[in-house]
């Protein structure tokens, strides 16, 4: 068996110190947060992402009695990019939980990671992720597969066929 080592890649800073482009995403990103429809969590979250063409496209957590039929903010952003903007790619998203304060920070769900690491296999470049909180908090991470290394995509069939 042989040993695997991961480097996990990423710098942690704050907003004060991003591009003028990355702090347009987060604001986008706290904004969409406000819509969050989180009545049983009350945990708002809010994704922006960052297209190709510069246009931004946000979404917000949306919870659901009949657990677990919501959806978490990534996934809303995700599937909207996925239906309406599929001729362009994912350059940067951003994953926004104002309520947080200090030093946490809330990275996407397993469910969230699949997902974009199924875009992330589709356009074949990568998908830098940041993630911030309310208190100014930024990580910075060069792409999705920092968090899901061994991602599930379409490329994994090869291992079935």
């Amino acid at each position: 068996m042989s040993e695997v080592k991961l480097v996990l890649s990423y710098k942690e800073t704050i907003q004060s110190k991003l591009d003028e482009r990355t702090k347009e995403l987060i604001i986008h990103a706290k904004n969409a947060s406000q819509n969050a429809h989180a009545p049983y969590s009350s945990f708002h979250v809010g994704a922006a992402l960052l297209l190709s063409d510069g246009e931004i496209v946000a979404g917000a957590n949306q919870e659901n009695a009949a657990y677990p039929s919501g959806l978490c903010a990534e996934r809303v952003a995700l599937f909207k990019f996925g239906f309406d903007k599929r001729d362009r790619y994912l350059v940067k998203a951003a994953v926004a939980v104002p309520q947080i304060k200090g030093e946490n920070l809330v990275p996407p769900c397993g469910a969230c990671l699949q997902v974009f690491a199924e875009y992330r296999a589709m356009q074949s470049t990568p998908i830098e992720i940041v993630l911030v909180n309310g208190s100014g908090k930024v990580l910075i991470a060069p792409d999705i597969y920092t968090f899901l290394p061994f991602a599930f995509t379409n490329r994994s069939f090869k291992y079935f066929i």
